[in-house]
């Protein structure tokens, strides 16, 4: 996939497909909270009253093997992390949460979305599982929210990883939130076939490895009712400041991984948040976007795996 201004180009086919795409009425309502659980939900899905919100966890594996909680980013849902949690769950306890705002959660009562929010929320999912300490994993918001609850709260961290985690100032966002364009706010609030479809061609450095299956569940979880309102928020709230003092208080083991064609965050600030985390691993994918657990499942959950087996190989670790 060719090298794109990500701003500029998104803006500007985003608005051409909510033209072209004629914003009717029935996209501008979404689709009901209820039709899209009836189509998404598994026996391994819940719904539990966290802090005040009512939240969509799935657990898969043994509850007393190590936890490991894995955070989706903007505009996805838990189903990000299918590849994974398969690979995974023979051995840990996989922990899956619809961030607020976002996939079967929806919209937050008390508006809980800016980054250190989110951060702070960890710890109420933790505290609703009953879990003291945990591996946590994150992609973009994900990552974000992880990294910061990793440097809070260092006493229920065993380990890290960070899939092109939001970190350093970035497209206009840093001590304050950068201005939001109207075509992506139309975007959100409407999510049309075709701007998802192109959302996901930006996020994948390789167009061929997006499925249909996939596409759908984006789709269908962006026009959830309410969840395109959140997102709006979330943006309105959203703040990239400096963050190399609360990068080098994190004391937990962090392994990085980013892929080479990412061209939501550069992969230079990848560098720049391994540089920063005392002792952090970073591995990079060529070929490989914004959401490289996605793209490129079998590598990256390898790369995971070994580094939670040399993690929980240590004295001490792993303990919930």
């Amino acid at each position: 996939m060719f090298k794109k201004t990500l701003v500029a180009l998104l803006i500007i086919v985003l608005a051409g497909v909510a033209i072209i795409g004629g914003l009717t009425w029935k996209a501008m309502q979404g689709e009901s909270a209820t039709g899209v659980e009836a189509t998404y939900l598994t026996s391994a899905d819940r719904f539990i009253d966290i802090a005040g919100a009512r939240v969509r966890v799935r657990e898969e594996g043994d509850v007393t093997a190590p936890p490991l909680i894995l955070i989706h980013g903007f505009t996805h849902s838990l189903e990000t992390w299918d590849a994974w949690a398969a690979a995974l769950r023979n051995d840990y306890r996989v922990i899956r949460y619809d961030l607020l705002g976002h996939g079967l959660t929806g919209p937050d009562p008390r508006e809980r979305y800016a980054p250190q929010e989110r951060a702070a929320f960890i710890g109420d999912v933790m505290d609703a599982l009953a879990i003291e300490r945990a591996s946590i994993v994150g992609n973009s918001l994900g990552g974000l929210a992880a990294w910061r609850f990793a440097s809070d709260s260092p006493e229920r961290v065993d380990g890290l990883i960070l899939i092109s985690p939001g970190a350093f100032p970035l497209n206009g966002a840093g001590d304050e939130p950068a201005e939001i364009p109207a075509a992506m706010k139309a975007y959100l609030l409407t999510a049309p076939e075709a701007g998802v479809r192109t959302s996901m061609g930006y996020i994948y450095a390789d167009d061929a490895k997006i499925n249909e299956e996939r596409l759908a569940t984006m789709h269908d979880m962006m026009r959830r009712t309410g969840n395109g309102a959140a997102m709006l928020k979330s943006l309105e709230e959203f703040t990239l400041p400096d963050p190399t003092d609360a990068l080098s208080r994190i004391t937990a083991p962090t392994l990085i991984l980013w892929g080479e064609g990412d061209i939501i965050i550069p992969i230079e600030q990848g560098r720049q948040i391994a540089a920063s985390i005392p002792g952090a691993q970073m591995i990079t994918y060529p070929g490989v976007g914004h959401a490289a657990q996605e793209e490129a499942p079998a590598q990256t959950v390898a790369d995971a795996i070994a580094f939670l087996e040399r993690l929980h190989a240590e004295p001490g670790t792993g303990a919930q």
